[in-house]
């Protein structure tokens, strides 16, 4: 089985910082890419940042130049460094990966359970 962890959600004033973690576990053999969705009460959910293994990143419009994400390949995790947070980026959080292959895991994607940001104005 895979699971995917998160850590670090929680409340903070507007312009502050809050650090995501996101753990995969599992008899894991591969990643081809790990990331972070968001989902505000009431709206879709939608791509906050995306990591390739290979490093290449891809940010949600509304997150460029604020959220940096990386990723570590040997240890399965992923980070989104979250600044100068604003009201708007108040959402449940998710990690993801995509590209997984995995023992005994039939499927190729894997989501954690979400965790709550809030950013107070």
């Amino acid at each position: 089985q895979v699971q995917l962890v998160e850590s670090g959600g929680g409340l903070v004033q507007a312009g502050g910082t809050l650090r995501l973690s996101c753990a995969a576990s599992g008899i894991i053999f591969g990643i081809a890419a790990m990331g972070w969705y968001r989902q505000a009460p009431g709206k879709q959910r939608e791509l906050v940042a995306a990591i390739t293994r290979g490093g290449s990143t891809n940010y949600g419009d509304s997150v460029k130049g604020r959220f940096t994400i990386s990723r570590d390949n040997a240890k399965n995790t992923v980070t989104l460094q979250m600044n100068s947070l604003k009201p708007e980026d108040t959402a449940v959080y998710y990690c993801n990966a995509e590209g997984l292959v995995a023992q005994n895991y039939r499927s190729g994607e894997a989501w954690g359970q979400g965790t709550l940001v809030t950013v107070s104005s």
